[in-house]
This record gives C-alpha cells, structure tokens and sequence, in this order.
C-alpha cells in the first residue's frame, strides 16, 4: 500500500468512521452537531499550529535570536491565544483533549502532554 493509500484510509477512517475504528471518534453530520463539530475541527487546527508557534518561540528563546521586546511580544501574543482558545472551547463545549484528531496506526495528530 502507497503512503497516499495508507493516508486516504487514516483519514476515511477518522472522518467517515469506516475501518476498525468507526463510531470512536468519527465526525456526526447531524444537522445540529454539524456547526460543534466544524468548530472542533478549525481549533484542532489553530491548536497545532499554536503548537508549532511556540515551540518555534522556545528555539528561538534559546538560541537568543529575539530581543528582549520581541521576546515579551511573542510570549503576550502566546498567552492571548491560549486564553482565546479556552473561551472557545468553553464556549462550544469543548475540552483541551476534544481538539485532536486519532489518526489510526499513526497516533494522535497533537502530542498527549
């Protein structure tokens, strides 16, 4: 099997639900699920990349590429976000675990702290 193959099959696996694990953590096309479950989906990917961000700014930090200000910026804009991302959350229902995709064979899209 191609990694293409292997890819398409993770994801009709985790949104269609088909293969060993359907009805675990697939999408519901329900009419009145449909907006929770497109919001879930836009954080988990504002989640991952604010993921990504910081530990872009980490490196950063440590490699002192930043000045003091830039560094202060970085860190309030980080923090805003996460604060932004918990009124979402709340908002929809949602909690920090809700926002990661099982991608099968492949694990969790978003690393388990």
């Amino acid at each position: 099997m191609s990694s293409g193959e292997a890819l398409r099959r993770v994801v009709d696996d985790a949104v269609l639900g088909t293969g060993k694990q359907a009805g675990r953590s697939r999408l519901d096309l329900e009419p009145d699920t449909v907006e929770r479950d497109l919001i879930k989906l836009v954080l988990t990917v504002v989640e991952l990349l604010r993921q990504l961000m910081e530990r872009q700014a980490v490196r950063r930090f440590d490699t002192g590429d930043l000045s003091e200000d830039q560094e202060e910026r970085i860190g309030l804009t980080l923090m805003l976000l996460d604060d932004r991302m918990a009124e979402l959350r709340d908002r929809y229902g949602l909690r920090p675990e809700d926002l990661n995709l099982d991608l099968g064979p492949l694990g969790p899209l978003l690393p388990r702290d």
